[in-house]
């Protein structure tokens, strides 16, 4: 948006907003002491009192909604701006979008389960592709895999979801991603799952909760689903790599959770069970979620409490990504997602010490999470 105000009120003179409205609403709030405009904003400038401001502006956010406007207060050059635009309403999809989604993820999911517990990787290796029906093969595949990861995937997005509701943010349920298991060499059978916001996030304390909600949320439930795996996993016998042979890095939480449980040195390998895999899977997903860039959920996280300099602690995620075997993940983060995380409509409030904390439990989760080198196909 244009902060250039110097000829408004004079080229401008006709708007398609209601300006008698506004100027009562914003001012029954914040005295502002001027107001200027074009077709399609407004700004008032106002006095803000800092005690009041979280709550008289979210009342303004709340009234202006009902009309059909959007206010975002900004802090530019000494000087505290309501800028206030129509509000474009978007059609809502369907919710059999959803539920379609989620029935073939759960398909996707456990035909890879089945798959891997037969003791492969992708549709391609399987001699007869009937096995993968088979009750046996599907009922462990699904128990032993699909359930545990599903219900990390789904936990981490319901965490999104009722927090949202809890701040009177409009969003959609999740949309799970679905993919058969055709991928060579490495699958399983979901690329995650989002829910689309139909709101802008109201201020930081909003944006920070929904963004820290689905991590928490979804690691609470990986750590055991991990720990439960490794214990029924075993060392494996120290020999040669075979070729195509699938070898997965391990995060620090992971490696001290395989150490511990089986009672192994470090840097020992193991047979990971289908339980096992899930966790990892799991614990994987929620580092690449806390990632501090763009609208993932780190992004979210790090711009309520860093502000516009959530942009500097992306680009140094990008640049370890791109030295730690992750360097097509960060170009997609860089071209296809964006750096810079748009800021809420309330800029200027501060955050609580309790979420200051959460911030730092954050912090170490993406930390002792993070996988430098995921996946290595043996040659």
């Amino acid at each position: 948006m244009s902060n250039d105000w110097n000829n408004f009120g004079q080229i401008n003179r006709e708007t398609s907003l209601d300006l008698e409205l506004l100027k009562k609403e914003v001012g029954q709030r914040f005295p502002f002491y001027e107001m200027k405009h074009d077709i399609k904003t407004a700004a008032f400038f106002c006095r803000i009192d800092e005690e009041t401001l979280e709550e008289k502006f979210d009342s303004l956010r709340v009234s202006l909604a009902e009309k059909g406007y959007i206010p975002m207060l900004r802090y530019e050059k000494g000087e505290h701006v309501i800028y206030v635009i129509k509000k474009m309403e978007r059609k809502e999809k369907s919710i059999w979008i959803n539920i379609s989604l989620l029935i073939a993820t759960i398909i996707t999911v456990s035909l890879t389960g089945s798959i891997l517990y037969m003791g492969n990787f992708d549709i391609w290796s399987i001699p007869s592709v009937i096995d993968i029906f088979k009750a046996e093969n599907l009922f462990n595949g699904i128990l032993l895999f699909a359930f545990p990861l599903m219900s990390i995937l789904f936990v981490h997005e319901m965490g999104h979801y009722f927090t949202s509701k809890k701040h009177g943010v409009r969003t959609s349920l999740p949309f799970f991603m679905p993919i058969p298991p055709i991928l060579p060499s490495f699958n399983i059978g979901t690329f995650g799952a989002l829910i689309s916001s139909r709101d802008p996030m109201p201020n930081k304390k909003a944006l920070f909760d929904v963004g820290i909600s689905g991590p928490v949320a979804g690691f609470i439930v990986a750590l055991p689903v991990t720990a439960i795996g490794i214990m029924i996993s075993s060392p494996a016998p120290v020999t040669e790599p075979v070729t195509g042979e699938v070898m997965l890095g391990g995060s620090i939480l992971f490696t001290f959770l395989s150490t511990s449980l089986l009672n192994i040195p470090a840097g020992t390998a193991i047979n990971l069970s289908l339980t096992a895999f899930a966790g990892w899977v799991g614990l994987l997903i929620t580092s690449i979620n806390l990632l501090p860039a763009g609208q993932l959920d780190g992004g979210h996280i790090f711009r309520a409490f860093l502000g516009e300099k959530q942009k500097y602690a992306g680009w140094i995620a990008v640049f370890i990504m791109i030295f730690t075997g992750w360097w097509f993940f960060a170009m997609i983060i860089v071209f296809m997602m964006g750096m810079i995380h748009p800021p809420p409509l309330n800029d200027s409030t501060k955050l609580d010490i309790k979420r200051k904390t959460l911030f730092l439990i954050a912090l170490v989760i993406l930390i002792i999470c993070y996988i430098p080198y995921p996946i290595n196909i043996a040659t």
